[in-house]
């Protein structure tokens, strides 16, 4: 098990609008220009990426579901008290 991985994410306040994106990735929309275009926190300048962490450095549920993921891999809608995330692994 990785001690240390690499994701990105989009984060919204609205439920709705995660469910729209997440639907635009599974078109094949760009994951980082979604990211740009749509994320409220400062990772939306780098396309969502939030580099290397580790455990205990995210809230919980957002931790959990990063670290479920395969390289490349991307969740489904992951709530926390900072609004709905789409999280993707990068490495």
């Amino acid at each position: 098990m990785a001690d240390k991985i690499r994701c990105a994410h989009i984060l919204v306040q609205k439920e709705s609008l995660a469910k729209e994106i997440l639907e635009k990735l599974n078109k094949g929309e760009s994951f980082s220009k979604l990211a740009e275009q749509y994320s409220i926190d400062g990772s939306r300048r780098r396309g969502g990426d939030l580099g290397f962490f580790g455990r205990g450095m995210m809230v919980k549920e957002f931790e959990t579901a990063a670290f479920a993921l395969e390289k490349g891999q991307i969740s489904g809608l992951v709530r926390t008290r900072f609004g709905y995330h789409i999280i993707k692994r990068l490495e």
